[in-house]
């Protein structure tokens, strides 16, 4: 009987699968490295191969842990970063940089090398750039596929797939070119809710006509929660399960993410358009669902069909959120390695000197958190990070007081972007949050005392599994749509009420934060 799911999440250092039974039981989990390559600050590849290489040394052992044989396995999911695989006509990888060994076939997500191609695009002003906030972000994949195009003109002329990288991963387990409706409405500028959903008006005016032809990018897509295909024998044996296995469609990490907390409300129309996902990383998504087309400056989408049959989904986000407190430990002369013994030094200290200083600690220092560019909803790729409020401080206690400011600054944000989705009709009320931020105490007290929205913890550790564990149960026959699988393998959640008693305090820092942006607008108008 196949009573199993397996889900994969390939996330931007490590692929993780996951076994699931039909109520949404975690039966066993495991986790391998995956390659990423910095030539330059703004530059990330991974090897596509050595990704499906970690997939299979996850998937192998997560069934082994669970105990599961390859016949009760009754589908695959796939979730993934928004990473753009090029690969040649022969379906072999091209190299993303020059001189480098073609093993380097993907421009990770997170890499800003396309800033200039994305202004190209946003400067179009084209009516299609109404899906992705009016402006167009270096982080979406025809920006990337432009740059290539332009600096790598003899990959371009041999290119024969471009894939994100879920859909790279369900090519590699079926052999087949269908590609996830998720993925190409979020990351690709197809508009899934028109007749002819690539527009070629757009393509032309950014000078890729082409790249439909060239990328082998089909017209038609695969609803989420539907199958590609089955495994084929190479891909069975290399993953250790059989050719009956299903393989579902593929989702951006995050929408999985946020079906992993929100899936329980898909059939409860007026509930889910209150509820918010915050999956929290390296960087942060914000995601909310709509039965509304609602349009907003500097958000992601709406999309329509990005997960739910019929809805509408907007994302806000911000760059580097976990990637900014590592960067704040690696940096500081009283860091040290971002490990996680690190963090909760530098969080047990801070609750010493809170006590001891009361709202006094740390007050005048403040930060805006760009240190990667501003996601949402600024929509500004080239913003930076501003400190205010140093002293000739380079003590532990020190860190300790930055740590906690950009702390702050980060739950400020996500602020930030609320209240831009309120002014857009979003009637958000209720923040699930999920990911590695739950391990950080710090930032999820200040998600429900700065936003002063009640928060929702899932009890468990891997809702982005999760999410895709749901959307391949799916697929694979376990349930007849996502809002049953949703209802039927959500695990339950504890709630957060905000402490009314720093509602003052943190209000004052949101008009510190707002007057910090203001500031800086102001320092680089400056001629």
């Amino acid at each position: 009987m196949r009573d199993l799911i397996v889900a994969v999440d390939i996330g931007t250092g490590s692929a993780r699968a996951g076994v699931f039974d039909r109520s949404g039981a975690l039966l066993g989990r495991a986790e391998q490295a995956i390659a990423m390559r910095r030539p330059s600050a703004d530059r990330a590849e991974h090897d596509s191969e050595n990704i499906w290489e970690a997939v299979c040394t996850a998937v192998k052992a997560a069934c082994a842990i669970a105990g599961a044989p390859p016949a009760r396995v009754a589908a695959l999911g796939i979730d993934a970063t928004c990473s753009l695989v090029v690969r040649d006509k022969a379906g072999q990888p091209l190299a993303v940089s020059a001189g480098e060994d073609a093993r380097w076939d993907t421009i990770v997500w997170l890499d800003h090398r396309a800033v200039k191609e994305a202004e190209v695009c946003t400067a179009t002003g084209h009516p299609l750039l109404a899906h992705s906030g009016r402006v167009m972000s270096p982080e979406m994949e025809m920006p990337k596929l432009m740059w290539l195009k332009r600096k790598r003109p003899d990959e371009w002329e041999n290119s024969g797939y471009f894939f994100d990288l879920a859909d790279f991963i369900t090519w590699r387990a079926t052999g087949s070119n269908a590609r996830s409706r998720g993925t190409l409405t979020a990351k690709w500028n197809y508009l899934s809710h028109e007749e002819r959903p690539w527009n070629e008006s757009f393509l032309n005016a950014i000078g890729l006509e082409d790249v439909r032809e060239r990328g082998s990018l089909p017209t038609e897509t695969v609803a989420v929660g539907d199958p590609i295909g089955r495994l084929t024998p190479e891909a069975a044996v290399a993953l250790g399960l059989d050719k009956d296995c299903i393989v579902g469609a593929g989702l951006i990490d995050a929408y999985a993410g946020t079906f992993g907390v929100l899936g329980p409300f898909a059939c409860e129309p007026e509930t889910l358009e209150r509820q918010l996902a915050l999956i929290g990383g390296t960087s942060s998504c914000i995601v909310a669902f709509s039965r509304e087309k609602r349009f907003g400056f500097g958000m992601w989408g709406p999309y329509y069909e990005a997960v739910l049959p019929g809805w509408w989904l907007a994302e806000g986000g911000q760059s580097a959120t976990g990637a900014l407190l590592d960067h704040l430990l690696r940096t500081h002369s009283a860091g040290g390695e971002p490990t996680a013994a690190n963090h909760a030094r530098v969080i047990a200290r801070i609750r010493e000197l809170q006590a001891e200083e009361g709202e006094d600690f740390a007050a005048r220092l403040h930060v805006l958190p760009d240190f990667h560019g501003n996601r949402s909803p600024l929509a500004d790729p080239h913003a930076l990070g501003v400190i205010s409020g140093l002293a000739l401080d380079a003590s532990f206690d020190g860190l300790c007081r930055l740590y906690w400011r950009a702390s702050v600054a980060i739950a400020l944000g996500i602020r930030h972007i609320l209240d831009k989705l309120g002014e857009g009709g979003y009637p958000l009320d209720t923040l699930h949050v999920t990911g590695g931020h739950v391990r950080n105490p710090l930032l999820m007290e200040l998600y429900r005392d700065v936003t002063g929205c009640r928060v929702v913890v899932p009890e468990t550790n891997d809702a982005v599994l999760l999410g895709t564990a749901m959307v391949a149960a799916v697929a694979g026959g376990l349930y007849p749509d996502l809002p049953a699988a949703g209802a039927g393998m959500y695990p339950g959640g504890s709630e957060y009420a905000p402490d009314p008693a720093r509602k003052a305090g943190y209000d004052r820092d949101y008009r510190r934060f707002l007057a910090l942006y203001r500031h800086r607008a102001e320092l680089e108008a400056i001629l």
